[in-house]
């Protein structure tokens, strides 16, 4: 039985994947969040900290830090940089979050009221940018160029993946391998990111730190789909409503997969709904009968386990070690939501 982020079996409670992962580096990421809580202050502007309190300290996982933590512990770094780097890239996160909402129009983000319907969009957008700005502050810290190359790049890319998404999101023409160079920017480029620049401060060789890039950049992928699929076969639990995807015309790989199957009279229904927005009442039913009948969740979610196989194996050339098992659990963990 699931509740409250632990898995009941018997009189054993078993906590998730990125939980013991989190329990393991607890001392570290205690760590990042001081340096997070110090380093959003502001003298002079109290609304700065006000906003990103409200997201920071919403309950997310962390995931993104602790994969830069984890990398660096895995190669075997004492610290003290790798705390930086974790907030940066927590900052970077966080920073794209306060923006998307504004972009989406969002209302809910981790089940709580977005900070631009609390506050407005103007202070997202503008705390969004001050976000940014401490985040490249706590990169050159670390005095390591290839570090602030990596995170710089990564950056641009996530920029870039959205402003695709926004201009493929509503053309029924956008294929799978569009959908991927978008997930790749949006979401797998700050994972993988994460994961590299773990490696880089530790000083691991060339091959580990692809190794671990490599392993972000999938995990990301099949977080993304994961999520996509969620939209539709999910529960409210997860902070946003069943079909939103939809209802924004936002296409994701289970509607892409639906339209390359469709016929002409379903073609027809996805340039309505998606293409032109005319949406009306029962059209979400009818999406999910049409996306039922060609497959394409089940085939979603084999795409996303494929993804999770590629990010585990990945890290098998890398030291043994429990942070590099605990990885590899919380990759199973990823897709393990979808059964």
């Amino acid at each position: 039985m699931m509740e409250h982020g632990t898995v009941t079996m018997r009189d054993e409670i078993v906590h998730l994947p990125h939980e013991r992962l989190a329990e393991h580096l607890a001392d570290d990421l205690a760590e990042v969040n001081d340096l997070i809580r110090t380093r959003m202050h502001s003298e002079h502007a109290p609304r700065i900290p006000e906003v990103t309190a409200h997201l920071v300290e919403a309950g997310g996982k962390r995931l993104r830090p602790m994969l830069t933590i984890a990398a660096a512990r895995l190669m075997g770094y004492p610290g003290p940089y790798h705390v930086h780097l974790a907030a940066t890239v927590e900052f970077i996160h966080t920073a794209t979050l306060l923006h998307d909402d504004v972009v989406d129009g969002s209302e809910k983000r981790r089940g709580r009221p977005t900070a631009n319907l609390l506050w407005d969009n103007k202070s997202s957008v503008l705390v969004g940018d001050y976000l940014f700005a401490r985040s490249f502050q706590l990169m050159t810290e670390t005095g390591n160029l290839e570090v602030l190359k990596i995170l710089s790049r990564a950056a641009a890319t996530i920029a870039e993946g959205e402003v695709l998404q926004l201009t493929a999101a509503t053309d029924i023409s956008t294929d799978e391998g569009v959908y991927l160079q978008i997930v790749r920017g949006k979401t797998a480029a700050l994972f993988s990111a994460a994961c590299e620049v773990g490696g880089v401060i530790a000083g691991a060789d060339a091959r580990a730190v692809e190794a671990l890039a490599g392993f972000g950049d999938a995990m990301g992928i099949a977080f993304q789909i994961a999520d996509d699929l969620l939209d539709f076969w999910g529960d409210e639990g997860i902070g946003k409503n069943n079909g939103d995807d939809f209802r924004d015309r936002k296409l994701t790989l289970p509607m892409i997969k639906a339209i390359a199957a469709a016929d002409e009279g379903e073609r027809a229904f996805w340039e309505r709904t998606i293409g032109q927005g005319r949406q009306s009442e029962g059209d979400l039913e009818e999406a999910l009968r049409l996306m039922e009948a060609h497959g394409t969740l089940e085939a979603t979610r084999q795409d996303a386990v494929s993804w999770s196989d590629k990010a585990k194996a990945a890290l098998e050339g890398l030291p043994e070690d429990p942070i590099r098992d605990m990885l590899t659990d919380v990759a199973d963990y990823v897709v393990a939501r979808l059964n």
